[in-house]
């Protein structure tokens, strides 16, 4: 968690030194900055109508070039920076067409959309059943591009697909209706006006939309006004005011003061017959036009900083980060988790299928939890004593937003937001060196797990998957590994289809079947025999032609010397084992003499545990000499394995039985991967005498 973070933050240090690198080119190449100004006369009549367009004001009566210039000095200062993100959104809107346009298909979408969507403006062509639309196709579209840059949504309503909902609204004719919402109080009632102009155009229709929603703006004409206004106010404590000697204020600006509506009041200063103008000097204006936010902490003079340009998009930027609300607090918090969550596609590390898989699961938890986080989050800023908790928390980060480093970040934002290619193929490179770096970092610890191979990894997550469809006790506790414990014999599986108990079974590591112990059966006779032959036998060749288990040392264990650590046989034996072990020492050891000339053991003698030789069976094993798996004797020279529980059997009898699934002893019932308490404690006092030896 921590290393992908650091490598997230990483990554926007190197988006913040890229911007400032193309910001250095752009300067080499045209020795000038974004933020410089640039004189409107010098600009073509092309270019200063794209930039009227930008700020929503209109310019059908001005027909001459030194009018309109006019009108853009009298709007803001223009910048290099602004020039050119007005050109790009131009280019972009003739590529994009009316593609943004609804169409509704009756009453019920009519009113979901419009009417009760209560924070922004719609504009919708409503067209009469079996009559023409007001606008052609081509004049609404164009009509659709120049709206839809001030942020004011379009839709078309036909009536032949409702006609009762057109008869009960009135509308009998094809004309254009606008949704605004009546008051200035977050999530007001919604007001739905029809143009009844006589000139059906666009600049027209534009003129009547902008009309109608700079009324919601207040609009001051005297200084007395000014003053009453500029009070600080506990109500709308954030206030922008806009200084300009214009009729109406520019579109963009009207369009902000919707989608703030309920915490920042817009307020429009028309200057143009302002009667004492040392009421400006007094509260900081100087010059106009001027963009003012008025705040607890003071006023902060917009368009000053970098990227803060007379649009749209970028004053909807600055003011969001300003007085943010829940919801943008939220989509923050939801991206930076998502781009945290994607590192995990460069650092982990092996198969690709490996690495998409665990990015799914990383995506699926941060975003699980980051839901669930929000819940506790929303609930407490419900509560009325947390008020001063929240105020100061807009205190701190509007003191933070106003400084130069936070501009820069948002001019950033703001790039990085327009070039979408460049935000990923810097990520992916990104990603890539991290890559690169986690498989140097772990070079000299690599694990099998980075080794592996797509099919591989997929065999494994496969096993895990079909161990968590019929074992889910234990798929919990065992996640899917590169070596997989599943059997390769498909009938297992309608074997364990048998068993009433399929979902209650545990799914047991058979590994521990390896750590079981395992030894060599051996007669008394065959003890001496070996004893002797290694006596009169010295040459190197008879020990080297002398099998490896002949030339071990026949010395007694331990625990066969401990009589403390001894288990008592007949009482925690079964009833044939207990009967076959029931001779006293001293018949055991005359039986010993008895048979030292036996070279082999057969099954009868076997049944004679007096003539097997204890001292090779393992500490805690109760000595018995019969296999109840396949109920034959023990035979000299095979292999016997025993269980926690101290039973024992023929090796293969007893392995083709846990492997079958049945992980206990077939005596007593005791789980075989399961240790005894006494037996836990011999091996403690084993270990303490050996210390102690």
């Amino acid at each position: 968690m921590w290393l992908k973070l650091f490598f997230l933050l990483l990554y926007f240090v190197v988006l913040f030194m890229l911007a400032r690198i193309f910001e250095a080119v752009v300067w080499y190449e045209t020795g000038m900055f974004a933020t410089q100004l640039v004189d409107p006369v010098s600009l073509s009549f092309e270019r200063l109508k794209t930039i009227l367009e930008c700020r929503g004001l209109g310019y059908s009566g001005l027909p001459e070039k030194k009018d309109v210039s006019e009108l853009v000095e009298k709007s803001g200062e223009l910048t290099h920076g602004e020039l050119y993100s007005a050109i790009k959104k131009e280019k972009e809107r003739t590529e994009a067409g009316d593609s943004g346009s609804t169409h509704f298909s009756g009453e019920m979408h009519f009113y979901e959309l419009v009417e009760d969507t209560k924070d922004g403006i719609w504009l919708v062509q409503v067209i009469a059943q079996d009559r023409e639309a007001l606008l052609s196709k081509s004049s609404w579209g164009k009509m659709v591009q120049k709206v839809s840059q001030f942020g004011i949504r379009t839709g078309t309503f036909n009536c032949s697909n409702d006609y009762r909902s057109c008869i009960k609204r009135g509308w009998q004719r094809s004309t254009l209706i606008m949704s605004v919402p009546q008051t200035s109080a977050s999530k007001g009632k919604v007001m739905l006006k029809e143009y009844n102009g006589r000139h059906i155009t666009i600049e027209h229709i534009f003129r009547w939309m902008t009309s109608h929603v700079a009324h919601r703006i207040k609009t001051l004409h005297r200084s007395e006004q000014l003053v009453e206004e500029w009070r600080s106010d506990p109500a709308h404590p954030v206030k922008m005011f806009l200084f300009a000697r214009l009729s109406q204020p520019p579109a963009f600006f009207s369009s902000l003061s919707i989608k703030f509506t309920g915490r920042i009041d817009f307020i429009f200063v028309d200057t143009s017959h302002w009667d004492n103008h040392s009421s400006l000097s007094e509260i900081g204006v100087t010059h106009s036009p001027a963009y003012i936010l008025k705040m607890p902490e003071g006023i902060y003079r917009y368009g000053n900083s970098t990227g803060e340009f007379l649009s749209l998009a970028a004053m909807d930027t600055f003011l969001r980060s300003v007085q943010p609300e829940v919801n943008d607090l939220f989509v923050l918090s939801l991206v930076l988790i998502n781009l945290l969550a994607w590192m995990d596609l460069f650092i982990t590390q092996g198969a690709t299928v490996k690495r998409f898989v665990v990015l799914i699961r990383t995506l699926g938890t941060y975003n699980s939890i980051l839901l669930v986080s929000w819940l506790p989050v929303l609930a407490l800023l419900q509560l009325s004593y947390l008020d001063s908790l929240y105020g100061y928390s807009l205190k701190l980060l509007r003191y933070a937003d106003t400084t130069t480093l936070a501009s820069l970040v948002r001019s950033d934002w703001t790039f990085y937001s327009s070039h979408p290619a460049l935000f990923l193929s810097t990520y992916l490179a990104h990603g890539l060196l991290v890559d690169y770096f986690e498989k140097k970092r772990r070079c000299g610890v690599r694990s099998p797990e980075d080794s592996t191979t797509n099919l591989e990894w997929l065999a494994s997550l496969w096993d895990w998957y079909a161990s968590y469809l019929f074992h889910p006790i234990a798929s919990l506790q065992q996640l899917p590994s590169d070596q997989s414990d599943w059997e390769d014999d498909p009938n297992l599986l309608f074997e364990r289809l048998a068993f009433p108990d399929l979902w209650l079974r545990p799914l047991v590591n058979v590994d521990y079947i390896k750590a079981l112990p395992t030894w060599g059966f051996r007669s008394v006779g065959q003890l001496h025999e070996e004893s002797s032959q290694s006596d009169s036998e010295n040459s190197p060749r008879t020990r080297h032609s002398t099998p490896p288990h002949e030339r071990r040392g026949h010395k007694r264990s331990e625990c066969s010397k401990d009589k403390s650590i001894q288990l008592c046989v007949n009482s925690d034996m079964d009833p044939g084992g207990s009967s076959s072990s029931s001779s006293s020492s001293s018949s055991s050891s005359s039986s010993h003499h008895d048979e030292a000339e036996d070279t082999c053991l057969t099954p009868e003698a076997a049944s004679n545990p007096q003539c097997c030789d204890w001292s090779v069976w393992p500490c805690g094993v109760l000595q018995c000499s019969e296999c109840v798996v396949c109920l034959e004797n023990f035979v000299s020279e095979e292999l016997l394995m025993g269980l926690p529980c101290g039973h024992a059997f023929h090796q293969q009898c007893i392995v083709v039985w846990l492997a079958g699934g049945r992980h206990c002893c077939p005596v007593c019932r005791w789980p075989s991967y399961k240790k005894k308490q006494q037996q836990r404690n011999a091996e403690n006092i084993s270990a303490e005498n050996t210390v102690r030896d």
